[in-house]
């Protein structure tokens, strides 16, 4: 009768793999971090992705290993000084939905986490999802990485810098709505409309629908300062799950040899008694 289990650190998609596979009548969401999902959870997350099982995997991302007391995250920003990189890390960050979308999840959004209403909706949308789901929260930590995500959280600034994304519709941000995302070729830029004659017409529409991966790709590569960052859905596609293929696999099984008998399984072959 529980609601939930809290798992070895990073291992918490293989436990929700195996709880699907065996109860695909439940709804499982996994709630993890950036150090949690992307160090030591890293092979779990990428895993349970491209075999598109059936789970709500909610990353929030504070950027710093918030609960272990402030060490570098694989999302920390190159030269970020911690506990764990006192001179400032060297390290790369991750992306974290473009590694969602390169091992083929098939919902993959952002929220953020004082976006009270987007993030409900957000939510909702993955709830309602049938297969693999990767959802990004931004989250501010205030007390080992306050003001992480102040670009896209403060009132003053955030109107030119978040990107609300929305199915069908041309990519307009700014306080002013006149602005816009155009792309050329594979390349996406910012355009002012109303210059040049720029107009609605011209702008990128977004289409979270998109079979191939590359757009939704596109997207999470844009970032703060250069790019609005973008909210919303990413991607949202469909194909078999991996509880449907196990059952599959099963109901093949049994339909060619019968139901089977464990103890008959058990004690077939090389067997011995111990006395």
């Amino acid at each position: 009768n529980t609601f939930g289990f809290h798992t070895i650190h990073g291992r918490a998609p293989t436990l929700a793999t195996g709880l699907k596979a065996s109860r695909p009548d439940l709804m499982v969401w996994v709630i993890t971090g950036d150090g949690d999902a992307l160090s030591i959870g890293g092979n779990h997350v990428i895993h349970s992705m491209r075999r598109n099982v059936d789970i709500k995997l909610v990353m929030f991302n504070n950027r710093i290993y918030g609960l272990t007391k402030g060490q570098a995250s694989p999302t920390s920003e190159i030269g970020k000084r911690t506990k764990s990189s006192p001179a400032g890390t060297i390290d790369t960050p991750i992306v974290p939905l473009s590694i969602a979308i390169s091992a083929e999840a098939t919902f993959v959004a952002r929220t953020i986490d004082t976006f009270t209403d987007h993030i409900q909706d957000t939510l909702m949308a993955a709830g309602n999802h049938r297969g693999s789901t990767f959802v990004e929260v931004l989250q501010n930590c205030n007390i080992f990485n306050d003001g992480a995500w102040s670009a896209v959280r403060e009132r003053e600034t955030r109107d030119d810098n978040v990107l609300l994304l929305q199915h069908g519709e041309p990519m307009i941000f700014g306080k002013d709505r006149d602005k816009g995302i155009r792309l050329r070729g594979f390349t996406p830029e910012v355009v002012q409309l109303g210059v040049d004659g720029i107009t609605e017409a011209d702008l990128l529409v977004h289409d979270e629908t998109a079979e191939d991966p590359a757009y939704a790709y596109i997207l999470s590569r844009m970032w703060a300062p250069r790019f609005p960052v973008p909210l919303g859905v990413f991607r949202r596609i469909q194909r078999p799950t991996h509880d449907q293929l196990l059952q599959g696999q099963i109901d093949d099984a049994v339909a060619a040899k019968g139901e089977g008998d464990l103890r008959k399984l058990l004690f077939s072959g090389e067997t011995w008694q111990a006395s």
